[in-house]
């Protein structure tokens, strides 16, 4: 069992940056696949960013893909969302989520275990 919690959400201007953290319980988290969703209002969950458990394999949203860097400490059971230059349309309430497969996957059905989320506004 793994528990999430993400922070570093926040209101900011377009072209700022923010990073996000998502903590982890438990001691299999460094065996994980993680990942970074995103939920717009009115919108369908979306994935931004996942990293395996090595952070060997990492894929991005391709609209993303040249301002957001996903990384993980897994002595520190962290994991982390980078994000630069953001834009109004980046609005969203962002979700980490944990996979047990360990595949780096970009859709939400692979994953076991998601926390509740952060809640990030960017104003133009």
């Amino acid at each position: 069992q793994v528990q999430l919690a993400e922070t570093g959400g926040g209101l900011v201007q377009a072209g700022d940056s923010l990073r996000l953290s998502c903590a982890a319980s438990g001691r299999t988290f460094s065996s994980y696949a993680l990942g970074w969703f995103r939920q717009a209002p009115g919108k369908e969950r979306e994935a931004v960013a996942a990293i395996n458990s090595r952070g060997i394999n990492i894929y991005y949203k391709d609209s993303i893909k040249a301002r957001f860097t996903i990384s993980r400490d897994n002595a520190n059971n962290t994991g982390y969302l980078q994000m630069n230059s953001l834009k109004p349309e980046d609005t969203a309430v962002y979700y980490c989520a944990a996979s047990r497969k360990n595949i780096p996957s970009m859709k939400a059905s692979d994953y076991d275990y998601w926390g509740q989320g952060t809640q990030v506004t960017v104003s133009s």
